[in-house]
């Protein structure tokens, strides 16, 4: 597991480093959020340490970044909070923080927060499926395409949730028609393609990511 430090203090960020790779982590530090974010377009740690006090781009500013973009909207992050700053600490978890240090902090409190948060978020992971910015949330029956909430059917979550959980499988039309209507289906055999042509429509730009397969049925590529 890989976790990035961004902190402008050289002493607090050594010390954060260290006690994170004595915990059995990869952990690399960063003192502004321009150095972050040149390193998020060629890489992707598994969680973040962001501390809000950063000269040029703060935290908040950082954090509010990382959950309007697709490919980082799910990167854990925890804020580190200045004492008594009540407001930031609540903001940050408004915009989409997953937990929250306040300085001065023990190293051993963190490295528990960030196995915490870690935790959490594999469990949440197992509930989700994710085609690009497409995402849908099993446990709370939702879609959502770039962070917006996408309204389906019953059947059209349910095409959906099969194409999705295969990326690359084809799914022939009896195999389709059998899971989301039943084998003992009797009705109009363009149903299933008006399904998908809805479906495609809805979804917007990833409705491309259904492709047909010609006399066979249907697939969902993995990314476009």
């Amino acid at each position: 597991m890989t976790i990035w430090c961004v902190e402008d203090d050289a002493g607090v960020r050594d010390i954060e480093i260290y006690a994170l790779n004595t915990a059995g982590f990869e952990a690399r530090g960063f003192e502004s959020g321009t150095e972050f974010l040149r390193s998020l377009e060629t890489e992707r740690p598994d969680l973040v340490i962001l501390d809000i006090m950063l000269p040029g781009i703060d935290g908040v500013e950082l954090l509010k970044r990382l959950k309007a973009t697709p490919d980082t909207c799910l990167l854990p992050v925890i804020m580190a909070t200045a004492k008594g700053q009540e407001y930031d600490k609540v903001h940050s978890l408004d915009i989409g923080a997953d937990d929250y240090l306040v300085k001065p902090f023990g190293m051993l409190e963190m490295v528990s927060r960030v196995k915490a948060v870690l935790r959490r978020c594999a469990a949440a992971t197992a509930e989700m499926l994710r085609a690009g910015g497409l995402q849908m949330n099993l446990a709370e029956h939702t879609v959502t395409a770039d962070g917006e909430r996408v309204t389906l059917t019953y059947k059209e979550y349910e095409l959906l949730r099969l194409l999705m959980s295969r990326p690359g499988a084809v799914f022939t039309r009896d195999q389709l028609f059998s899971s989301v209507w039943g084998s003992d289906y009797v009705g109009e055999t363009r149903t299933l393609d008006m399904h998908i042509h809805t479906l495609r429509q809805k979804l917007g730009k990833y409705g491309e990511l259904i492709e047909t397969i010609r006399n066979v049925g249907y697939r969902m590529e993995a990314e476009k």
